[in-house]
């Protein structure tokens, strides 16, 4: 009699999946993943082994079940099984390593005492003999075909490909499945037909030679050579690289077309453009999506939500018909073009939950854009870069560190343990020489603590100003105070993308026109929002905001030169989280005649990095015990004992406390509600499209929102991790959510013009 892996409601077992067939599918998906890096038998071997469990008499008596005995209740544990056949047949630290994908391929990696708790003869399962008949020859070695370089960071290296290896079991596992009952149900699988990279660089070349930026025609002049200059190091041996240009140089699409030109050099497989805040990442995918002439190709991929519940699922919890599996379907990264944020990219490469990591193995043979790479978060600043230079090192990716405000994080700039990249590994021509030449602005430091009635005074005089502040709440209420003013605007993440999106593209033609606008903002439109004004005024805060706000100021070089003024505010202090930047920031203020200089960024660095001290950059408390990420790997080291599930709980780029919800902004999201609602298991593409309409809020708000019956669920299999609002009520046309009024409504609210 046949085993089977999955079997199907409704179905005589003919049509249901036999075990050999799903390992041996699995096998080679995650053989292929994993050979990109040179791992491809070990990526086999696990696969073969991660559903051995389904041999037991339990488990094939359980897809047997009537449904309406079985539903989707969790089945009896078939991943431990091949955890102890891995140690038994491999042994050593390999053995182990494919025990910690098998245990976790549905639960997550775990930390390394739950995988001891599991393997001992202690934990009961049920017996799994004869499982060598459903898998076949397992592979007789495991060696790499390459020799992986050795971390500086002992066992990070391990841990790292643990991870990786992880990735390709997951995704190759889920994409089995979705096939099988795809086929079955006779359902198109989401398939991805995408355009070669050979003819996106064939489009972004085309376009490169069409444009005709904004700006002056010295500042096109610079920018096309900063952009020839890029391409020119496109057969550079891949690995790491910096792209130190102005805000306003043109640094994006010159990033994308090295990216796109390096890759077809080097046999590379993709780009990942990672950005640092969520505000702005539609953007940047719709700049390139234009740049390309293609929607499909660019993959913008926000932080703000997965297409997962997001809940501790059980233990093997795959359910009788492995729908439980499709639910909590996420974004593997196939794209030849993936636009997503800081905050997703790192997250998911400490993370230990399978729907983070699937798509990590598609990181490998890529070109990892960092834009805005000064952002990295200080507190976890020495695992990020353990991670890009393991990537760099022993997966085959080149690493863009692409900003205005270089974060001095190269060895030769005297960073302990920075990162090696000589100066021929710049893509820009002479970056000094760029920032004298794009020079556009004087920046003034306003003494003494200023209050909101003076910044509404200079907002009264001046018809094109913006005003960048520290705190959604600080925006809103000088916006207030504005807002009588003509071109009155507001900008901040209490307002979902869409919105802010559409603002923008108002407050373009305005300043198109000739006509006023007043803008109040938020830090989001600091990071490569296009916008162009006379005159930008910058509370307190580091040197490097202060420099992207003023790249907003005379950014097309059409003035002499443009005014940017930093104060203090005197009714609004910074936030405690941006107080140690603003520390650094004065000191290089007072003493420099130009704080927009390569030496004042570099003094500026000097004091933020490297007087923190080793320990102040990777500040983390893991499996209760500080100390930092890489100190808690090190240790383990030896043993193989490492502990993944502690760490992707320690390693949070964003420590705030905040949620997702969306928000029915216009027809065009209610009417996408409506059919998520109404489908059996929402599509990916639909929870692509649900992100323009996010918002992220403190908990406590969510909660109290949830308790009152503004937010349902967007559909059944996401239960409460997934909420949008019945209405519009609770949102403001101009200013966003409404969070100080969490119980106010009134019937204006329902209308949008």
């Amino acid at each position: 009699m046949p085993l089977y892996a999955h079997s199907i409601s409704g179905f005589d077992a003919e049509f249901w999946e036999c075990l050999p067939d799903h390992l041996a599918r699995v096998a080679r998906r995650s053989h292929c993943f994993a050979s990109v890096f040179g791992w491809g038998e070990a990526g086999r071997a696990a696969a073969l082994l991660h559903d051995i469990g389904k041999v037991s008499d339990l488990y094939q008596a359980y897809l047997f079940k009537p449904r309406d005995l079985a539903g989707n209740a969790k089945g009896p544990d078939h991943s431990t099984a091949g955890a102890r056949a891995a140690v038994e047949v491999y042994r050593g630290p390999l053995g182990r390593m494919l025990a910690f994908l098998i245990a976790g391929h549905h639960a997550g990696l775990a930390d390394g005492r739950k995988l001891d708790d599991r393997l001992a003869e202690s934990y009961r399962i049920e017996p799994f003999a004869g499982w060598q008949t459903q898998t076949g020859e397992l592979p007789a070695s495991l060696v790499p075909n390459r020799r992986p370089q050795t971390s500086r960071h002992p066992g990070f290296g391990q841990a790292f490909l643990t991870r990786m290896l992880f990735s390709c079991l997951v995704d190759a596992d889920f994409l089995e499945t979705e096939r099988f009952y795809a086929e079955a149900a006779r359902e198109p699988v989401e398939r991805d037909g995408f355009t070669p990279l050979t003819e996106l660089r064939e489009r972004l070349r085309r376009h490169m030679a069409g444009l005709r930026s904004e700006g002056t025609d010295a500042v096109q002049t610079l920018r096309a050579e900063v952009l020839r200059h890029a391409i020119g190091k496109a057969a550079a041996a891949p690995g790491l690289f910096t792209l130190t240009v102005p805000t306003g140089g043109g640094k994006t699409l010159a990033s994308l077309s090295f990216a796109l030109e390096h890759a077809l050099t080097h046999g590379m497989r993709r780009v990942i453009y990672v950005i640092p805040f969520t505000s702005i990442i539609e953007q940047t995918a719709d700049i390139f999506r234009r740049a390309l002439g293609t929607r499909d190709d660019v993959l913008e991929h926000h932080a703000s939500f997965d297409w997962e519940t997001a809940r501790q699922l059980a233990e093997d919890d795959e359910g009788r018909d492995g729908l439980a599996k499709l639910r909590r379907a996420s974004e593997n990264w196939a794209a030849p073009v993936v636009v997503t944020t800081a905050v997703q990219f790192f997250e998911s490469l400490f993370a230990n939950r399978t729907s983070r990591c699937r798509k990590l193995h598609n990181i490998a043979g890529s070109v990892i854009v960092l834009d805005e790479a000064q952002t990295l978060p200080l507190h976890l600043l020495r695992p990020c870069m353990a991670a890009l230079e393991e990537l760099a090192h022993n997966y085959g990716a080149s690493v863009v560190l692409c900003t205005a405000t270089q974060p001095a994080l190269r060895a030769k700039d005297g960073f302990g343990g920075g990162f090696d990249i000589d100066e021929d590994r710049e893509l820009a021509p002479d970056p000094k020489a760029l920032f004298a030449a794009l020079k556009r602005v004087e920046v003034e430091r306003r003494p003494g603590p200023v209050t909101d009635g003076e910044i509404v005074a200079r907002f009264a005089e001046q018809p094109q100003m913006l005003c960048v502040v520290n705190s959604r709440a600080h925006a809103r209420g000088l916006f207030e105070a504005i807002r009588h003013l003509p071109g009155a605007t507001h900008l901040s993440t209490l307002m979902c993308p869409k919105h802010r999106r559409r603002v923008l593209e108002e407050v373009r033609a305005r300043l198109r026109a000739g006509e006023p606008v007043r803008l109040v903002s938020t830090s989001l439109i600091e990071a490569g929002v296009d916008i162009d004004l006379p005159e930008v005024w910058r509370a307190a805060a580091g040197l490097d905001s202060i420099i992207q706000a003023a790249g907003r100021c005379n950014r097309h070089g059409k003035l002499a030169m443009g005014r940017v003024v930093v104060f203090e505010p005197a009714e609004a202090k910074p936030p405690h989280a941006r107080e140690q930047f603003w520390q650094a920031a004065r000191p290089v203020l007072d003493r420099s005649e130009d704080p927009l200089t390569l030496e004042a960024i570099h003094a500026y660095f000097s004091t933020l990095y490297w007087q923190k001290g080793t320990q102040a950059l990777d500040f983390a408390t893991v499996d209760e015990q500080a100390g930092g990420i890489l100190r808690a790997i090190h240790e383990r080291a030896a043993d193989f004992d490492f502990p993944f599930r502690s760490i992707a709980e320690a390693f949070r780029l964003i420590e705030d406390a905040m949620a997702s919800v969306i928000v029915p902004f216009d027809e065009e999201a209610e009417a996408l509600l409506r059919e998520i609602a109404a489908m059996e298991r929402p599509l990916a593409s639909q929870m692509r499209r649900l992100q323009q309409y996010v918002v992220s809020i403190p908990r406590s708000a969510r909660g109290e929102w949830l308790r009152l019956g503004a937010l349902k669920s967007v559909h059944p299999a996401l239960g409460e991790e997934l909420l949008a609002f019945g209405d519009r009520a609770q949102y403001d046309k101009e200013t966003g959510l409404r969070l100080e009024q969490i119980l106010f409504r009134d019937a204006e609210s329902n209308i949008f013009p």
